[in-house]
């Protein structure tokens, strides 16, 4: 059974305002489709099937342009987190019915990256709980979130790599967690300190569209 993976969509965009007071996010055009058409497309391409999309802002916009996927060859489910959204761990955790109890992947809604899905590992060694992908810190970030030694991902007082919002996930990292408003980041830091979080580091095309001159960037790359 091919690996299920998730497009994180639930967030606000607030700095992206007031586009996204009319749309959510991952909606938001790049090369004359919305930002998460590229990354389905990207995951139907690599043999990805079941994919769920958790939903927050203006959440019905998402599954009114998408619908179940299978124009692309998908199946989408969607995990609707209501108005307040839950950040990563609690939308992870709500979603996890739908995941399944195997390693699954996780895609940031608002990163844009050249990185080919196809690359992407289709399980874990058997004692980690994660696989990050991390790029150069680049110069619009004052630091870094990670370092990289032997592929395995470090803490360290300079770090001088950015997780790139790509992840493959045990479930048993969310082991215990209700559905509830939180981050995955102190479940991660506790599994980089336990040597269990492994790291590939992306030196292709990356961006974070989270303000409007990131977002102009990248379409201007893009060329619309």
């Amino acid at each position: 059974m091919a690996m299920k993976a998730m497009i994180l969509s639930a967030g606000y965009g607030k700095r992206l305002r007031p586009l996204t007071d009319r749309i959510p996010k991952p909606l938001v055009p790049v090369g004359g489709k919305p930002l998460i058409v590229h990354h389905l497309e990207k995951l139907a391409k690599a043999g990805f099937r079941e994919i769920v999309i958790n939903l927050g802002h203006l959440g019905s916009k998402i599954p009114e342009a998408l619908g179940d996927g299978s124009s692309m060859g998908l199946d989408i489910a969607y995990s609707d987190e209501g108005p307040e959204p839950l950040e990563t761990g609690g939308g992870i955790t709500k979603a996890l019915p739908l995941l399944g109890q195997e390693t699954f992947l996780v895609v940031n809604g608002d990163v844009w990256c050249d990185l080919d899905f196809t690359t992407i590992p289709t399980q874990l060694p058997e004692k980690d709980d994660a696989l990050l992908f991390l790029v150069p810190q680049p110069a619009w970030r004052e630091k870094g979130d990670f370092s990289l030694q032997n592929d395995r991902v470090l803490e360290s007082d300079s770090p001088d790599l950015l997780y790139a919002g790509i992840a493959l996930y045990h479930p048993r990292i969310l082991e215990g967690a209700k559905v509830e408003k939180f981050s995955i980041v102190p479940r991660l830091r506790q599994s980089i300190g336990l040597n269990r979080v492994g790291g590939i580091l992306h030196s292709g095309e990356w961006d974070d569209v989270g303000t409007p001159e990131r977002l102009e960037a990248i379409q201007s790359a893009f060329g619309g």
